[in-house]
């Protein structure tokens, strides 16, 4: 089950499988109420099964993406800000009570980095990242061969790192790593730098957005140009954090990245070789991710499969 703020889907696969047998998607409709949410959840699921002519005793596993905050370890949703009515959802207890299944809760950037961990850029990996980088900057870890979640479920949020005493903010923080490498950051430091800028731009003054500055760069405009240069530079001063600190063999990175990495490459890696230890930095890939608009489906995959194996 991937649970969005816009959309939610409902997927099955084979145990050993690395692709998607069928699907159901809908409407999430936030605001709607959690429950009528969650009740289609488990309609669909009990309709994918039933035309796949599956029993749901057969089903080893069931994993769930959704945004956080939430508790792994009670399978409890808190209230995430695209969710704003699911206030400690016991959405693992209803899968267990309603379908019989086993259910695990994951939230979506670790759920993500174990789809690319076992489907995607970070296939055979044993120590990995998974960065967001798309409305926020989050990370998932796997390290030493299986996801880390840390004391209290948090590890990984990478986008409270400060990498400049002042930037756009995020997390309540100027120049976090987030209010650099986001799309929200982006937006802001283009607003800040057309508030000052002379020359000419074919950036919509009316319409700042990542989107229509990464447009204009691939037309050849120098201020979004600019902009994603300094934007490449913080996503390296941030990469670089993570090298020294966990030295990984690759850092897999999704959305904006995905899409805009030639606009960033340059500027992070020479932040990189900079900033990180040359020995660590070596080898260590910084790759696009693999799975694109699929994630999502392949992200709640990787959370049952991981449960499957055995996950404690």
């Amino acid at each position: 089950m991937d649970i969005g703020g816009t959309k939610c889907a409902v997927v099955l696969s084979e145990k050993s499988a690395s692709s998607v047998k069928d699907k159901i998607r809908f409407d999430t409709l936030a605001g709607r109420g959690w429950e009528k949410v969650v009740g289609e959840l488990i309609f669909s699921a009990k309709a994918l099964l039933s035309r796949n002519g599956v029993s749901p005793c057969e089903v080893i596993a069931c994993g769930v993406s959704c945004g956080g905050p939430l508790n792994s370890d009670t399978g409890i949703i808190m209230r995430p800000p695209n969710l704003p009515d699911w206030d400690n959802v016991p959405l693992a207890d209803i899968v267990k009570s309603e379908l019989g299944i086993p259910c695990k809760v994951r939230n979506d950037a670790d759920a993500c980095a174990l789809a690319e961990w076992k489907f995607g850029a970070g296939k055979g990996c044993r120590n990995m990242v998974f960065l967001t980088f798309g409305t926020g900057m989050g990370a998932g870890l796997i390290i030493d061969g299986r996801l880390y979640s840390g004391t209290s479920g948090t590890a990984g949020e990478v986008g409270h790192i400060r990498l400049d005493a002042d930037g756009p903010v995020a997390y309540g923080k100027a120049g976090s790593f987030e209010g650099f490498c986001s799309g929200a950051g982006i937006a802001a430091m283009g607003k800040k730098m057309l508030s000052i800028y002379n020359g000419s731009t074919i950036i919509p003054r009316d319409d700042v957005t990542a989107k229509t500055i990464a447009q204009a760069a691939d037309a050849g405009d120098k201020l979004a140009n600019a902009i994603y240069r300094r934007c490449g530079e913080k996503l390296g001063q941030g990469i670089s954090i993570l090298i020294d600190i966990l030295n990984p063999e690759k850092i897999v990175i999704g959305s904006i990245f995905q899409r805009s990495g030639h606009l960033l490459i340059e500027s992070m890696n020479e932040a990189i070789k900079k900033e990180a230890l040359s020995v660590s930095a070596q080898c260590c890939e910084v790759v696009p991710a693999m799975l694109g608009d699929e994630i999502g489906d392949f992200a709640a995959l990787g959370v049952a499969k991981d449960f499957a194996e055995g996950e404690k």
